[in-house]
């Protein structure tokens, strides 16, 4: 954002020496190159990207070497809209384009839909009781209104779906029974062995350790297996030195209980024909000491799958996406039973909010034009267009920190979102996030 808001200050600001009416000398043009440095250094400050005083003085100099005439910026490649919100934040005339619908969504939730409700006080009935703010900039109220009614799905989501994200017994961690919230379950995908002396599934797994982090101890899973009921069991070690995980690279592996070689075709075999399944390792909890890792339970129990889920066919191409090489083929099939039961709720949720806030909006005597934000609406419609479009990316960020494909980062200790790059890789082991929590990959974090 600053570097686009210096490039554009410095291209229709003029340099001294194309002014030797004014400035004659050498020195004369280093001395106003040095006082134009100093603005735009102020200005690409970050914490002065709102600071009135000083973006008046930036737009004063844009308005010399204009000859007071307010230039047009066009950015016919935008995106996410940063080039004409910082035009616009210099006080010029900004126009943006984009073939990508997503990125035109974001530019006009960046741009426009700040300027046409930005100023208005918030609609919800807790702000409208205590309206202490003689003036609403900046989209104060918008942002109100969106924490008030992304609260209001929360509270709504717990009473539909919190029984499906059971809490975990920490009395083995601290004295007395104490039940505290999940923040994370993690599991690893499994298959057969291809070795037939063993008749259980072998976990595939990158890496065993749980935690490494600067100044704590190393924390890390200790496969367990029993030879005669053919199972793995899996316990929580602090300290000490972890044995490899069992995925070779390249996606072979190593059996954990005979050592055989799991090739990549027999794991995209058993994939592509539905044997693959999951085992759960792991569960993380959040106390004011820090996260706690607690070998596996019932927790993890996965509800019935809805029979109502939107589904697409993803593309096959093995350069950016790998998961559909190992039966994942459409967009359902990166989520388990429980994310989709989440996202579902979710999902029906803010089509149920929008309702309320169009209620609320008419008592607070906004105009019922009746008429949608992209048919140029100015009242009840259009606003609750605005405030669903918000909370509709809050619910994109949902699913993008909530799918089988999210992996654990062991120095964060917090679960990494799916897209870290322009691709859909595969993931063997993996971290569900609870979405009712308040930590990260939740609707409210």
């Amino acid at each position: 954002m600053v570097a686009v808001r210096a490039i554009l200050w410095a291209s229709l600001v003029d340099d001294p020496s194309a002014h030797p009416d004014l400035f004659p000398t050498q020195k004369e043009q280093d001395q106003e190159r040095e006082r134009l440095f100093t603005i735009l250094e102020k200005l690409i400050t970050w914490e002065n990207s709102n600071d009135k005083e000083i973006l008046a003085e930036a737009r004063a100099e844009i308005g010399l070497s204009s000859k007071g005439k307010k230039p047009n910026i066009l950015d016919p490649f935008c995106g996410g809209g940063s080039i004409p919100l910082e035009s616009n934040r210099l006080g010029l005339n900004s126009f943006g384009s984009d073939l990508n619908p997503v990125a035109t969504l974001i530019s006009k939730a960046l741009l426009e839909l700040p300027a046409r409700f930005g100023k208005l006080p918030p609609v919800n009935p807790t702000s409208q009781a205590n309206l202490t703010l003689k003036s609403w900039d900046r989209s104060q109220g918008m942002a109100e209104d969106i924490r008030f009614y992304g609260e209001w799905i929360r509270a709504r989501a717990i009473e539909r779906i919190g029984h499906f994200y059971p809490k975990a017994d920490i009395s083995t961690h601290q004295k007395g029974h104490q039940e505290v919230h999940v923040i994370a379950w993690l599991w690893a995908r499994t298959v057969k062995s291809p070795d037939h002396s063993w008749r259980g599934d072998i976990p595939l797994i990158t890496s065993w350790v749980l935690r490494r982090k600067p100044g704590k101890p190393l924390i890390w899973i200790k496969p367990v297996i029993n030879t005669v009921n053919h199972t793995i069991a899996y316990q929580i070690k602090e300290g000490g030195i972890p044995i490899d995980g069992t995925m070779l690279g390249r996606g072979k592996a190593s059996c954990i209980a005979t050592g055989a070689t799991i090739t990549r075709d027999y794991i995209k075999q058993e994939a592509s024909e539905g044997r693959m399944k999951e085992q759960l390792l792991s569960i993380v909890v959040a106390t004011k000491q820090g996260r706690i890792y607690l070998p596996p339970d019932g927790s993890g129990k996965q509800p019935n799958r809805p029979s109502q889920i939107p589904s697409a066919k993803l593309s096959t191409n093995s350069r950016y996406m790998l998961a559909p090489l190992y039966g994942m083929k459409t967009t359902d099939s990166l989520f388990n039973n429980r994310q989709i039961v989440a996202l579902n709720t979710f999902c029906d949720l803010i089509n149920e909010v929008r309702i309320l806030i169009e209620n609320h909006a008419r008592i607070a005597g906004l105009a019922d034009d009746k008429l949608p934000f992209r048919d140029n609406g100015q009242g009840i419609v259009a606003y609750a267009d605005a405030i669903i479009t918000y909370l509709a990316f809050a619910l994109d960020k949902l699913a993008d920190l909530n799918n089988t494909l999210t992996t654990w980062k062991r120095d964060a200790e917090c679960p990494v979102h799916l897209f870290g790059r322009q691709a859909i890789p595969i993931v063997w082991d993996y971290a569900e996030a609870n979405p009712l929590s308040l930590s990260s990959g939740s609707w409210k974090v």
